[in-house]
Parts: structure tokens; sequence; C-alpha cells
């Protein structure tokens, strides 16, 4: 293998990752049963988590099915338009709304069809195709990669909540960042989204990295698990790390491309991730980067916060994909080295 298995490029499925098999599993199975029980999934995490791979991983799969189309549509887009063009487009559906005499001229898809009324509403049109691609059979897979909330969402998401209700066979697949999640569903008009099931992308486990970097470095497991545990299971960071090592690896230890990995995470990831914390939040991370691993009663007497009000803070760093409250009554750092990156801000 001459190329780098390893990339550094945000939502490109890798030739070296490691598969968050369990959750894939539990969102292909909802989604492939029937009856159907669940027809949305949101996936969230830190920036660098892995959520765009994984979605990609699942659109995958499905596609590879007869009985099943999938469509990967852009957050900043009319999203109504979008769908129906991009249905439009698929030839074995194509057919099939020729065959039924649909007329969606009015939307510039196909041509006029004489003595057939033209549709001209876009959340009409987009019905009449899932009732087509019902009657062939078939389901539909929506994908959504970094959801914001914006006008064009809230209609999207309120017209996918009606065709729903007339259990059309279509399932959506979202991906996002924690607070832009939390905005989506916080929408009075968009509660239903309260009860769609949210996956949050955890580190990966440790023990399958290192054994990634074992059977591409044929390192010995001492040195692999080194160079997992400087990743912290942080999806991007494996990436980085052995891209920089494949990169070095005749010429330099892995003590040595720290600094280079330490620079590619700031540039990347850290700065934004630092720039969109309030000043409460960073607060608190500078604290815990000068403690390490403590106690939350520790830290939040260190802050001088209620329980009250430190759990609001814990638990949106948490959701953030910043903080590790796996240990019970305890919190750390969740990505790598970021206590480094914290520490060079405090002077």
């Amino acid at each position: 293998m001459n190329n780098n298995p390893f990339t550094l490029t945000f939502g490109k499925k890798p030739l070296q990752y490691v598969s968050r098999i369990v959750q894939t599993d539990q969102i292909v199975e909802d989604y492939v049963a029937d009856p159907v029980t669940n027809q949305i999934y949101m996936v969230t995490g830190v920036r660098g988590s892995g959520k765009t791979v994984m979605m990609t991983n699942i659109a995958g799969i499905l596609s590879e099915r007869n009985d099943w189309i999938v469509v990967e549509l852009n957050a900043t887009r009319d999203l109504l338009q979008s769908l129906a063009s991009r249905l439009y487009a698929v030839p074995k559906l194509h057919e099939c709304f020729l065959k039924a005499r649909l007329d969606f001229s009015a939307f510039g898809l196909g041509v006029t069809i004489e003595n057939a009324a033209p549709v001209t509403d876009v959340e009409d049109m987009v019905a009449k195709m899932l009732d087509q691609i019902r009657k062939q059979g078939m389901r539909l897979l929506i994908t959504i990669d970094e959801v914001v909330y914006s006008e064009q969402m809230k209609v999207f998401v309120s017209a996918f909540q009606i065709f729903m209700r007339q259990d059309y066979p279509i399932f959506l697949l979202m991906t996002g960042l924690y607070e832009n999640i939390y905005e989506l569903q916080n929408d009075k008009s968009l509660t239903f989204l309260y009860r769609a099931p949210k996956i949050i992308l955890e580190p990966l486990s440790l023990t399958a990295v290192c054994q990634h970097y074992m059977d591409i470095f044929r390192l010995d497991k001492e040195s692999a698990r080194k160079m997992a545990a400087l990743t912290r299971g942080y999806p991007f960071a494996f990436q980085v790390l052995g891209y920089l090592y494949w990169e070095h690896r005749d010429t330099k230890t892995v003590q040595e491309i720290l600094p280079e990995y330490d620079q590619y995470l700031e540039e990347y990831v850290y700065s934004k991730i630092w720039s969109e914390m309030s000043e409460k939040d960073k607060e608190i991370m500078q604290k815990l980067a000068e403690s390490g691993e403590i106690k939350v009663k520790d830290l939040r007497e260190q802050l001088e916060m209620s329980s009250e009000q430190f759990s609001v803070y814990r638990e949106r760093l948490k959701r953030k994909g910043v903080i590790d409250t796996r240990k019970y009554g305890k919190i750390s750092m969740a990505l790598p080295r970021f206590e480094d990156f914290i520490k060079m801000r405090m002077f």
C-alpha cells in the first residue's frame, strides 16, 4: 500500500476507519423493519466525530438494496424542491411518473402532459411521487448532513411529519452539531422531533483503534496502544495521527510528530470549537485543563457554582462532546490534547 490510507478531509469516507457497528446496525434494522418502528434518526457529536462517515455508510448499505432509493439533500437549499428534482431524476421512478400521467411541468420537471392537470404545489408534488414509490413497494431514505435551524428546514420537517402520518415509506437520517439539533427540535411546531431517536457519538473503542494501528503499521501492541491513547478515541484524531505517522514513519517517531499533530487539531477543529463556547464554558474548561481528571464536586467548588447551576453547563459540554463524564462522579477532557490547546490561551 503506497497511498496514505488515512485522510484529513472531513466527511470523506477514508480507506481506514473504525466503524460504529452497533449504532449503524441499530439504524439499518429499524429502517428495514416490517412493520416500521422508527422513520427518523438524528446523529450528533462534536466536529470530527464521524457523523458524516456513519451517515454515508448507512446510505451505502441501503442503496445496495433493490427496494430502497437513497437521496442526499443539501441543508442550505429549498429541501422540498430539491427532493422532487432528485426523485424525478431517478430513472425507474421517472418511468412510473410518466405512466401515472403526472404533470410536474409547473416546476420545470418534464413536459406538459395532455389532458392532465399540472401539479402546482411542491408538497403535493412530493406526495404524489411518494405515492408512486409506495405502489412500487419501495422505501425512500433522505439524508441531510450538518442540519441547521432555518425556515426551509422547518418547512421540510413539517412536511415530513405529514408524509409519515399519511403512511408513506419515507425515512430521514440527519446529522448535526448538538446545538443545531437542539435548536431544531425546540421549535414549537416541530416537537415531534423530541420523540425521534438521537444517537450521540461517543469516543471510538481504543481497542479497535489500537488494532488498526497494529495492522497498518505492523506495530507491536504496546507501541500501537500508546498511539491509540493519544487519540482518546476521537475519530478525526485517529485519522490525523495515522496520516502523519504514515507520512513520517521512516524519519520520525510518534513523539516527534506531536507538534504537527497539535497544529492540525487546532486549525481544523479546536479553534472553531473554542470560538463557539460561552465565557462560562471557557472558564470551566480552563479549570479542567489545569486539574486534569477531577471529581465533579471538587471542580464545582473551585468554580464556586451551585450544583444546579453547574449541572446545566456540565450537560451542555457533555453533549458538545468536549468533556467525558463516563466515570461516575468524575469529569475529564474528551478530546486529545485539548488541555494543551486551552493552556496556550490562558496567558
